[in-house]
């Protein structure tokens, strides 16, 4: 069985309003709805994991009834940092669950090539994570000195991270630390390796007025498949 954790927690402030940003319509839908859907026509009996503040929930209800949303989904409380929302999805997740998927709800343009990828890889190496290249030049930036770096070494993340599920669980049992920025570094602390797979360039995370106006036209593109 299937898992993802989506992970919904966004203010939304770069955004300029008083909407979280993972509620903002997009072709007519709203984000957070289009990141589950898509990983639902990838794997319709996957079990999703929504994870929302508290304050969010009777909100994102609202829009549930709104938009006559109903596919199925279990929620969880968002917690004081990414780690901790996590750690709150994974008490809900199914201990059927053999692959666990993490993703942010504001990246509804994941490919099914993407989640194919990260899931299957992750049968094989436990842990997961899409990444794509690095286009433009890179330089590394130390006080008032910087100097290029060769950008072919470098790799930017996106998700979903998919684990094994047992390796997940164990690995969210260790303390938290500011330097966990994202599952694969949780993942890694525990000591296991990480393998990256294909990414699709389309799985931007939205979180700028500029972002909003790229997935509009995506959506409208419909290049995001």
């Amino acid at each position: 069985m299937n898992a993802i954790i989506i992970v919904a927690g966004g203010k939304g402030l770069r955004m300029g309003g008083d909407i979280p940003k993972q509620f903002l319509p997009v072709g007519g839908k709203p984000i957070l709805m289009r990141t589950i859907d898509r990983f639902l026509q990838y794997d319709s009996s996957m079990q999703v994991v929504l994870v929302l503040p508290e304050s969010q929930q009777d909100y994102w209800r609202s829009l549930c009834e709104q938009y006559q949303y109903a596919q199925p989904y279990t929620l969880a409380n968002g917690g004081e940092a990414r780690f901790h929302s996590v750690k709150n999805g994974l008490a809900k997740v199914s201990p059927e669950a053999t692959l666990i998927g993490v993703h942010d709800g504001v990246r509804p343009f994941v490919s099914l090539a993407t989640i194919q990828a990260a899931y299957e890889e992750a049968v094989r190496s436990e842990a997961v994570v899409p990444v794509v290249d690095v286009v433009e030049t890179v330089r590394h930036q130390v006080g008032n000195q910087s100097v290029t770096v060769p950008r072919a070494e470098y790799k930017l993340v996106q998700t979903p991270q998919v684990f094994a599920a047992e390796l997940l669980r164990k690995a969210y049992e260790q303390p938290y630390t500011e330097f966990f920025t994202d599952d694969a570094s949780v993942v890694e602390r525990f000591g296991h390796p990480v393998t990256l797979v294909i990414g699709n360039r389309e799985n931007i995370k939205i979180t700028t007025p500029f972002d909003l106006t790229i997935a509009e036209a995506l959506v409208k593109n419909d290049v995001s498949e």
